[in-house]
């Protein structure tokens, strides 16, 4: 004769009750470490546009880090103003690439490279870039293979970085007079005539970026994909990876 249920053993249900509160608990404590990993340490994103080609490129998983900068109310998932101002702050270096969320909604991640520290003047003639009125170097290279422009810059501290030119005619190529506030930054696109930047006023670009908005830096491109690429299409995870970009450090 089978049992029934309330003929289980009391020692039974006991085990299994313990079982399911340990599995939960073991749940739990796996959710807080990956939250405190993500707000302390590191944090993934995924490049969605051209703006920072040739060196972050479409479909580039980007590994950052939180801590590069100190944390801020950003460091935390939707933002609560839980923090004000940023604690354990450092101070970015120019030339960094850092991600940010956009200024005039707050909400959206951006990634761009750190051109100008507060009480800079930034200008631009022709696709060259003035800081506080010299021009930063650019040796030409070799184009790519669409036949762009290519620029080795090299900023004042000495970080060097590839960008691409389409010409110096473009919409942010001749434009200036912009002197970064105290406590914010200025950035730009890599690619410099398809990046809406700091060089677009915050109404429509990203105009001048607060110290708050910085969510760290990019470090390291873990993995890429080729455009096409669908975590509902298993094979393209292989057809259309960039297998040369896997752990590939941010220039």
């Amino acid at each position: 004769m089978s049992e029934s249920p309330q003929d289980v053993p009391a020692h039974t249900k006991t085990g299994a009750l313990h079982e399911t509160v340990e599995v939960t608990k073991t749940v739990i404590y796996a959710l807080v470490i990956a939250l405190v990993l993500r707000v302390a340490l590191f944090q993934p994103f995924t490049i969605p546009t051209s703006s920072m080609v040739p060196n972050l490129l479409v479909g580039d998983y980007v590994i950052i880090t939180k801590y590069s900068y100190g944390w801020s109310r950003y460091s935390i998932p939707f933002g609560p103003p839980l923090i004000e101002g940023r604690i354990f702050e450092r101070k970015p270096v120019r030339g960094d690439v850092i991600v940010f969320k956009l200024p005039r909604d707050n909400k959206t991640d951006y990634v761009k490279r750190l051109i100008g520290l507060p009480g800079d003047r930034i200008d631009v003639h022709g696709g060259v870039v003035y800081i506080n009125d010299k021009a930063v170097p650019r040796q030409p290279i070799a184009p790519d293979l669409d036949g762009v422009a290519r620029f080795r810059e090299t900023l004042p501290n000495g970080v060097s970085y590839v960008v691409n030119d389409f010409g110096p005619d473009g919409d942010f190529d001749n434009v200036g007079g912009y002197i970064v506030p105290e406590d914010h930054y200025f950035m730009m696109g890599d690619n410099r005539d398809n990046s809406l930047d700091s060089r677009a006023p915050q109404a429509i670009g990203v105009g001048y970026v607060p110290a708050v908005n910085l969510e760290g830096k990019a470090q390291v491109v873990l993995l890429s994909w080729e455009e096409g690429a669908s975590v509902f299409k298993p094979w393209t995870w292989f057809t259309k990876a960039r297998p040369q970009r896997f752990i590939h450090k941010v220039q």
